[in-house]
């Protein structure tokens, strides 16, 4: 089939910049994204491209250069749907807070909804594209749907999950490592399906680099890659403990064991934890399939990672602590970065969120600055968590436009996030305006740790043998 309307449902992180690029990449194709959120498609349309809801390196000049050509963002569910020959679902599927599998199940019921919805639409066949992160035998669900809800036309389900990483999403898409498309191998119609996606992709990338697979093989990718590299996080966070104890520096281990060939030196800087909208929904997920097949050790191999992350976490508030004398009730922290990771405004399972909710239950008053994360995105993280009343957060939480005044006077900097403009800043001026003495816990390693001890600073990082 030779695509022409492509329709997108979602307009989050991974709708938008992926339909982007294939609209650039791909002039020929018209690509609307649609969202039932009127605020998130009218920030899309926004003349301000610095204030579009995904900030990514790139994204916004991509955005200007097709939008209104051939990329067109919407809240005509039904109209873009009716028009498209290939549908691509991109919605959240957060884990589950209720019922079965709570806590660590996918929830589907978006990905439920999306189908009833393009079930209930379409008149014509179509291509329905699975982009969100999925549990295996999904696409069978979708189709269960599609064929016993529609209006008797023919649905081909494809499975194409993303591989991105927040902060390079750009990158990823233009020079992917590989696209993996999933179909009905075993059918002419579901081949034809698979080579439509086919076509679509080698527009730009070498058709070696496209991989097709069948559809529980390609579901089923996108678990392992995330939890696979989950657990690379984890496996040097815990190394970072021993490092600690032992006098052992974790950025030389990391460096001697990532020569290696076999191993690689990607995903082994120790941190504060990991976090994202993907690592820890995927194994919780991975984790619970596993259970329901009655696969008991293989779950609580993959639960241990997410055991690993929240200890790492909670190891980092533990030491700011104690160090400040084991007490940090009235005493002011400074948190610089709330993003999960630099060059993304997307706080998701950020680890910054459990650190300053540690903090606050021991009545720590922080102040946080972050480049690209807005104040009420800060707070509405604190409010998820429940642990206290909103205008409690507000009255312990403050969020400062400027690094200098949230530094200002407080007794301790704690970096969050790996934000490279944190190395330019003018130091001894923070030292200057701060209680002594004056501590920095450097949860990311962006600090020189050298530099920041003859400024005077009393300077902790994970895994460096303090």
């Amino acid at each position: 089939m030779n695509i022409k309307n492509i329709c997108c449902i979602g307009a989050g992180y991974v709708g938008g910049p992926t339909m982007a690029v294939i609209a650039k990449q791909c002039p020929n194709i018209k690509v609307t994204i649609v969202d039932i959120n009127e605020a998130r498609i009218a920030a899309w349309n926004s003349n301000n491209f610095d204030a579009l809801p995904v900030f990514e390196p790139g994204l916004a000049e991509i955005v200007k250069e097709t939008r209104g050509r051939n990329l067109f963002f919407s809240t005509d569910v039904n109209k873009a749907i009716d028009e498209a020959e290939m549908i691509f679902i991109s919605v959240n599927t957060p884990t589950k807070t209720y019922g079965k599998g709570k806590g660590m199940a996918a929830d589907l019921k978006y990905i439920e909804l999306c189908a009833r919805q393009i079930a209930q639409v379409a008149k014509e066949d179509k291509i329905v594209v699975e982009k969100s992160t999925l549990p295996v035998r999904t696409a069978s669900a979708i189709k269960s749907i599609l064929d016993n809800t529609g209006n008797g036309v023919q649905f081909q389900i494809l499975s194409n999950p993303e591989f991105l990483a927040e902060g390079t999403a750009v990158q990823d898409l233009l020079f992917p490592d590989r696209v993996l498309i999933g179909g009905d191998t075993a059918t002419n119609e579901g081949q034809k399906a698979v080579q439509s996606l086919v076509e679509i992709y080698t527009n730009w990338i070498p058709k070696a680099q496209v991989l097709t697979t069948n559809l529980w093989s390609s579901e089923l990718s996108k678990l392992t890659a995330n939890a696979f590299l989950a657990q690379r996080v984890s496996s040097i966070n815990a190394m970072s403990e021993i490092c600690e104890k032992t006098g052992a520096d974790v950025r030389e281990v990391s460096k001697a064991i990532g020569m290696d060939s076999r191993i690689g030196s990607k995903f082994l800087n120790a941190s504060v934890g990991f976090g994202g909208s993907c690592f820890q929904k995927d194994i919780l997920n991975l984790v619970y399939i596993a259970k329901s097949y009655g696969l008991d050790e293989v779950a609580d191999y993959w639960e241990q990672v997410i055991i690993m992350n929240e200890h790492q976490k909670n190891r980092f508030s533990d030491n700011i602590v104690k160090t400040l004398y084991n007490t940090v009730s009235g005493k002011n922290i400074a948190f610089l970065g709330w993003a999960f990771k630099k060059d993304t405004n997307d706080t998701r399972e950020s680890p910054a969120i459990k650190v300053a909710d540690n903090l606050l239950n021991e009545q720590a008053l922080i102040s946080v600055f972050d480049p690209k994360v807005v104040e009420e995105r800060i707070y509405a993280d604190l409010e998820y968590l429940n642990s206290r009343d909103p205008q409690e957060n507000r009255t312990l939480l403050s969020v400062k436009k400027d690094p200098y005044q949230a530094c200002h006077n407080v007794h301790a900097v704690a970096i969050l996030t790996e934000w490279d403009v944190f190395k330019t800043y003018d130091w001894q001026k923070i030292y200057n305006g701060m209680q002594k003495p004056a501590f920095i816990f450097d949860g990311r390693g962006v600090l020189d740790k050298t530099l920041m001890e003859t400024i005077g600073f009393t300077y902790y990082k994970i895994g460096s043998g303090n």
